[in-house]
């Protein structure tokens, strides 16, 4: 491996994956502050044993094979799953196509040829509620009682509570679905992102004085429609999220009832920049929730309410002056 955040997956050669690695494994989707209790875990396990940590993950999200046609609205995509990854001191990461094959491999099958045959794991961290192998039979617990024999250490997680609720991926969709960003933000340890690229609009904005980089973002997206204050993440390549220029701005994402109530789009105005996006990859963090989305009668008192919601998001964002989801690049 390199010094840097290696990405294995199931084509890669034996003699390029480290044997003796300590694994996190998990969906890892959001990589929130449960799935972080399961990493640093992993991390150190392998610091006592002067081994590396890699987290195991799957792709696609098992949910998403198993419920084909039933809208998936995931927190992160693999790629942002992974740049997530590599921000909290792992090694690299082991993606496993989650297929036909996968889901009907048996747990003692997976843990014989995947764990300790493919990969010579000498430990593993998971939380409390992870389960692997065909029918879900695989848990911690068989975990625990298999260690000994196969001669690995296993380390399971109990959950995060934050004010008593246990933080999950599925607690995290439901307050972003109800605009509810600080609880979102909590669980997750750091904002929720999104990442796009910029594309034409109706170019609106511009004559309502309030130019806008327009991204579309997955259509099964769950987050309310509304106004929130952001953060943008502006840079180029797989190393997105090192040395990226941050921007402030306000941001829309719906159907602009004012105008068309067309498909839902993310319209993000940028708080003192000027220049040509178009095209480019840009990281959206969401830091606040403003307001809902609204019709206006006249194109006046909208830019009136639009004035008034810059003031609201560039106070949020003073508030929240270096709030930026931690990211890694990757090898």
């Amino acid at each position: 491996m390199t010094t840097g955040f290696t990405v294995i997956r199931d084509n890669t050669p034996l003699s390029a994956i480290p044997r003796g690695a300590v694994v996190a494994m998990g969906n890892f989707d959001g990589v929130h502050l449960g799935h972080r209790a399961v990493i640093e875990a992993a991390l150190q396990m392998g610091k006592a044993h002067g081994r590396p940590a890699l987290a195991l993950t799957f792709e696609p999200h098992p949910r998403s094979f198993f419920s084909p046609n039933s809208p998936q609205f995931r927190l992160t995509d693999e790629t942002n799953k992974l740049r997530l990854l590599a921000g909290t001191g792992l090694a690299g990461a082991v993606v496993m196509t989650f297929d036909k094959n996968r889901a009907g491999t048996s747990a003692q099958d997976f843990i014989h040829h995947d764990l300790i045959g493919r990969l010579g794991i000498s430990g593993i961290a998971v939380g409390y509620d992870f389960h692997f192998g065909k029918g879900r039979v695989g848990s911690p617990s068989l975990l625990v009682a298999e260690a000994p024999r196969l001669g690995i250490e296993v380390d399971v997680q109990a959950h995060v509570d934050i004010e008593e609720r246990p933080v999950s991926s599925s607690a995290i969709r439901m307050a972003l679905a109800e605009g509810q960003i600080a609880d979102a933000t909590a669980m997750l340890g750091g904002p929720w992102f999104v990442t796009g690229e910029v594309i034409h609009g109706e170019k609106r904005g511009r004559d309502l004085g309030y130019p806008t980089a327009n991204i579309r973002l997955d259509r099964n997206c769950g987050l309310k429609h509304g106004i929130y204050a952001v953060r943008v993440g502006r840079g180029q390549g797989r190393d997105r999220g090192k040395d990226q220029e941050r921007i402030d701005g306000v941001a829309s994402f719906g159907r602009r009832p004012t105008f068309d109530n067309g498909a839902p789009l993310l319209e993000v105005f940028l708080f003192d920049f000027k220049g040509d996006l178009y095209g480019d990859v840009l990281d959206v963090a969401f830091i606040g929730f403003i307001r809902d989305e609204l019709k206006f009668d006249h194109v006046d008192a909208l830019i009136r309410q639009m004035d008034d919601d810059s003031a609201r998001a560039k106070a949020q964002l003073a508030a929240a002056a270096n709030a930026f989801p931690t990211l890694g690049a990757i090898d």
